[in-house]
């Protein structure tokens, strides 16, 4: 019997998915997103790749899933009804916020609104203090009266949030047992669980989220796992996290939180271990689809990760002073620069005459001109159809035809004519527009955070990425750019990569050099006990069990702290120098400075990140796929439209495989799922990975 795994993501426009046989097969999807209920796209879209390649005796063994489920839910404002109790006097933390703005001066901007309205936040009566102790006792009665008012008012979820519980969580417990016999039926998430940490707007938001999305995504994961039996699929089912590992279903629909940001993660975590294979060190990840692109950072063989994140901010272009614009989670996550620039992102003109590029998108219904389903909106793929770049014939293998007529009208009608240019000088505007958006995303990661793109490899994948990667990298002179194998659906295949993770964390703000080692071990150990616990539940061994342990620190008196690694082994006045030298070194890497040795270091919270080493590692596996095949081309070349200075040039149109010997453009590779653009002036080469590695022609390529 033919075994596979199975990765699949959902993205805006497509949902895309890859199967890896245990001989090493590479088998891919792409099929229209089902935005009214995803878990269709998935169900049909296994049921119709297992049909085309014949398989009659077949297993999935593991079914791995990125999913935008829980972050639509909070852009869409769509969760559960959720109501908070918290402490009396703190009713408006998640009003009052952190005072950040994403736009200093423009005083037109306002807030988001809270995802609990102010009518469902009950304050009760209680008082923890700040090193524990108990102030005031909890006042039952109202917390029976704060949950009997909001069952009067329907809520789903309840949310409890009450002040310095990380430190003492009797109240919170005891809350929660209250509510547990007042309200059986009602999703219950408390902030000790949830994340015991300080800063109080921060653990709010979290665990609000966390109940604001869970009977959501406990709806769709039950779904999701009925529908994939219903057509014989009874693989355990693993969710990608927004941190890079997998996790569980039933740890992702207790904890949803860890999920917000899983679909643009899984890509990253494919950078991360197609670097290790290649063995470079330094890389950026760019991944460019229908709605948005991405970017993030590979350095030493690991992602760059954020300790925070916000969710609903719109543009994202990962600065960690402009700030405020969505809903915070203090939750640990790929660090991504994202715009709103991907294939589907609609060209207008603003009020003074400038041609535009998103963040509105056409999505995936209607999506743009060139489909054919109804869209009126030109968008980048509309302009990519109008240059030559993408053959209208091609797309998806020819599953889905565009009408280039229909793009071209549209291009016509709505930018070329109002701004006096021709189809083509429009077409390539909008091109130019887009990659300097996603410029923007590059330079996020980069050179705004004291790192020289050039000496960086730009790796694009994504269906649209392959096309900008080229352009982009002329523009920061960045001298190498590698597109992998099955780039339009590499965020399914990244999936393959990764292995099972779960983070924990505790706050104790101690001065590092007043330290009592002993209080810090104890901590480590409770947490490292939790995440093997955690582990073992999951089926691994003691001894496939790898544990990761990180300290957040700050000089004392600032508001935010910065996570290094914390060795293993024991804790003595070495390993504590050791930190403090490792978080000076981290400060003056982000901020260009650090303090002078006199300037106290204050611990703020301890971190242990459990992952699980299966006894076939993941990595190896997916690193020894075997290239999708090539698919037919149809006509040799086609015009393509290369700006003002080339014009437009008969471009070849080649498969991957042609590319084993040196081809210089221009040249477009077209493949089942993207289409990979050599302008003139550059080459292109297979590594013997399979990666299509691009240069400029005049270097004519490093070795690979």
């Amino acid at each position: 019997m033919k075994t596979f795994r199975a990765g699949v993501d959902i993205g805006g426009t497509f949902t895309d998915i890859v199967l890896l046989g245990d001989a090493g097969e590479r088998y891919t999807k792409k099929v229209s997103s089902t935005v009214d209920d995803y878990a269709r796209a998935i169900v049909d879209g296994l049921a119709q790749l297992l049909a085309e390649i014949g398989a009659t005796r077949w297993r999935i063994v593991e079914l791995l899933h990125g999913t935008t489920i829980a972050s639509n839910a909070i852009l869409e404002l769509k969760g559960a009804k959720t109501g908070l109790i918290t402490t009396r006097g703190f009713r408006d933390v998640l009003e009052i916020r952190n005072l950040r703005m994403p736009r200093l001066y423009d005083m037109s901007w306002t807030k988001p609104p809270p995802l609990v309205e102010r009518r469902l936040r009950r304050e009760v009566d209680e008082r923890i203090n700040a090193e524990g102790g108990i102030d005031r006792p909890l006042d039952e009665g109202s917390v029976e009266r704060a949950v009997h008012a909001l069952l009067d008012e329907g809520v789903e979820a309840i949310a409890v949030c009450l002040l310095h519980a990380y430190l003492n969580p009797a109240h919170e417990q005891r809350v929660k047992e209250i509510a547990a016999r007042l309200a059986p039926a009602v999703t219950l998430c408390v902030s000790a669980e949830i994340l015991p940490v300080i800063n109080e707007y921060e653990r709010t938001s979290t665990t609000v989220i966390n109940a604001y999305v869970r009977p959501i995504v406990e709806r769709y994961l039950g779904r999701l796992v009925a529908e994939v039996e219903r057509i014989g699929i009874a693989a355990p089912l693993l969710l990608m996290q927004s941190n890079g590992g997998l996790t569980t279903a039933r740890a992702a629909a207790a904890m949803p939180m860890h999920i917000i940001e899983s679909g643009p993660a899984a890509g990253v975590v494919g950078v991360r271990a197609l670097m290790a294979q290649i063995g470079i060190v330094k890389a950026i990840s760019f991944d460019m689809g229908g709605t948005t692109a991405k970017a993030s950072l590979i350095e030493n063989g690991e992602a760059t990760r954020a300790a925070e994140y916000q969710v609903g901010a719109g543009i994202v272009l990962g600065s960690r002073l402009l700030s405020g614009a969505g809903y915070t989670l203090k939750v640990p996550a790929i660090d991504l620069a994202e715009v709103g620039a991907g294939g589907g992102s609609i060209l207008w003109i603003d009020a003074g005459g400038a041609l535009q590029v998103g963040p509105q998108s056409a999505g995936a219904v209607p999506g743009p001109v060139c489909y054919g389903q109804g869209g009126s909106e030109p968008t980048v793929t509309d302009a990519n159809v109008v240059l030559g770049y993408i053959n209208p014939d091609a797309l998806v293998g020819g599953a889905l035809k565009l009408d280039a007529a229909k793009a071209r009208a549209a291009i016509e009608e709505k930018v070329a004519t109002p701004l006096a240019m021709t189809i083509e000088a429009a077409a390539y505007g909008a091109h130019l527009v887009a990659a300097s958006n996603m410029i923007r995303a590059l330079k996020a990661v980069s050179s705004e955070r004291g790192r020289d793109p050039r000496e960086y490899a730009l790796v694009a994948f994504g269906g649209n990425g392959p096309v900008f990667a080229a352009g982009m990298a002329e523009a920061l002179a960045i001298p190498q750019v590698l597109i992998p194998p099955s780039a339009g659906v590499f965020s399914s295949f990244g999936l393959l990569y990764a292995e099972v993770e779960y983070f924990f964390t505790r706050t104790r703000k101690r001065l590092l050099r007043a330290l009592v080692p002993a209080e810090i071990e104890s901590v480590l150990d409770a947490l490292e006990a939790e995440a093997r616990a955690r582990l073992g539940e999951d089926g691994f061994a003691p001894g496939r069990i790898e544990i990761r342990r990180s300290a957040s620190l700050h000089y004392q008196g600032q508001s935010f702290e910065l996570r290094v690694p914390l060795a293993a082994g024991p804790i003595g006045s070495a390993a504590l120098t050791a930190l403090e030298e490792a978080f000076g070194a981290e400060h003056e890497r982000t901020y260009g400075h650090r303090a002078g040795a006199e300037e106290p270091v204050e611990l703020v919270s301890l971190e242990i990140v459990g992952r699980g080493i299966p006894e076939a590692p993941r990595a190896a596996l997916a690193a020894a796929a075997r290239p999708a095949p090539d698919i037919a081309i149809g006509a040799p070349s086609r015009p393509a439209y290369f700006g003002p200075v080339h014009g437009w040039v008969a471009a070849r149109v080649v498969n991957r495989s042609t590319l084993a010997t040196l081809q210089e453009g221009p040249l477009i590779v077209e493949e089942y799922d993207a289409t990979t653009l050599v302008p003139p002036g550059w080459a292109a080469r297979l590594d013997r990975y399979g990666n299509i590695g691009l240069g400029r022609a005049a270097a004519r390529l490093p070795p690979l």
